[in-house]
């Protein structure tokens, strides 16, 4: 299966924080053929093990996270679904929403928007209080009591399709896109022959706080770590020097949340393979599972490489395959340098 096509695949499931469970299953089946054990934890994480037969080994272990943002139903009001949102979601998109209600089978809805023409001038120019938002499932309460329990989640409808060629647009590309990297990343080392472990923990819960890429690094107890996840791409309205360049190629992070050795060899590595990359500047924390991950028991040499994407935590996130396949590549020559050679 070609990227594009795994991006498409892994994003058009539905899995938000805390309900990982159908896009684990996927996750698996991709990466099964390439590695030695897949397994799991009291966290719902996804870690695949790569042995090269040495138990002294070094770890090197690749991050992303299975989950998307999502909502999740907290009550009701005259047929109406109340919820709340896992992860961060801004407000004022979310009227006029469709979404699909993760019962079994899904029941499809939208969030409800007053017409223009109802509003005054003042409420126009309101912030969007999301406590007065509300799914419309179409059903009265009764029926909805009946059909979608308290708790059940939901996200956001809809997959991913290609804008051009080459550019895709749609949900869940955080981080699902970046997922898809590292079975591509994984098939590609598949063949060769090294004297590292490789594992890759398929984190849950990023959205709402790292959770399961602190228990999962916990456990795998990684010498070195790459975080993969997405970074803001440059749009008209963005701020100049906040954002990186859609097809730019890897952002490798820079900052105090990365080690500087796997930084400075990501670097060279992308000169010397004449792969195309970018520095994405960052003074603090990255954003990431890299922020955890850096701090877990005794600290893990950690480095950030971010995909560029434009109008993050929507339903309508755009990328650029060309930047993720430069990132499959970049970390593919940085498994086997380091595999050959170790890190200086």
């Amino acid at each position: 299966m070609l990227l594009k096509e795994t991006i498409i695949d892994l994003c058009g499931l539905s899995a938000p924080s805390g309900f990982e469970e159908r896009a684990f299953s996927r996750i698996e089946e991709l990466l099964k053929p390439f590695v030695d054990e897949i397994k799991t934890d009291a966290m719902g994480n996804l870690i695949a093990v790569k042995r090269c037969g040495n138990d002294k080994a070094k770890k090197l272990m690749f991050n992303a996270h299975m989950d998307e943002i999502g909502m999740i139903v907290t009550g009701f009001e005259k047929g109406f679904l109340r919820f709340s949102n896992l992860g961060g979601i801004d407000p004022r998109m979310l009227p006029a929403r469709e979404i699909k209600v993760l019962t079994n089978p899904p029941v499809f809805g939208v969030i409800d928007t007053m017409p223009p023409h109802t509003l005054s001038a003042e409420e126009m120019d309101k912030a969007i209080d999301p406590n007065r938002l509300f799914i419309d499932i179409g059903m009265s309460e009764e029926e909805a009591k009946k059909r979608v329990p308290l708790g059940t989640s939901a996200v956001f409808a809809g997959g991913v399709d290609e804008l051009c060629e080459g550019v895709i647009c749609g949900k869940a590309l955080d981080d699902r896109a970046c997922v898809s990297i590292i079975v591509k990343i994984m098939e590609a080392i598949s063949a060769k022959e090294l004297n590292i472990d490789i594992y890759c923990l398929i984190s849950t819960q990023e959205e709402i706080g790292s959770r399961g890429a602190i228990c999962g690094t916990y456990g795998i107890n990684p010498d070195y770590a790459v975080v993969i996840d997405v970074t803001h791409a440059a749009t008209p309205d963005s701020k100049k020097g906040e954002t990186l360049d859609m097809r730019g190629g890897a952002a490798i992070g820079v900052g105090p949340n990365m080690n500087r050795g796997i930084t400075n060899a990501l670097i060279a590595l992308a000169e010397e393979k004449n792969l195309p990359y970018q520095l994405e500047i960052m003074g603090g924390s990255s954003g990431t599972d890299g922020w955890v991950i850096q701090v877990c028991r005794e600290g893990v040499s950690t480095a950030v490489v971010s995909l560029p994407l434009k109008y993050m935590h929507s339903p309508v996130e755009i990328m650029d395959i060309s930047d993720a396949e430069a990132i499959v590549s970049l970390l593919a020559e940085f498994t086997f340098k380091l595999s050959e050679e170790g890190l200086a």
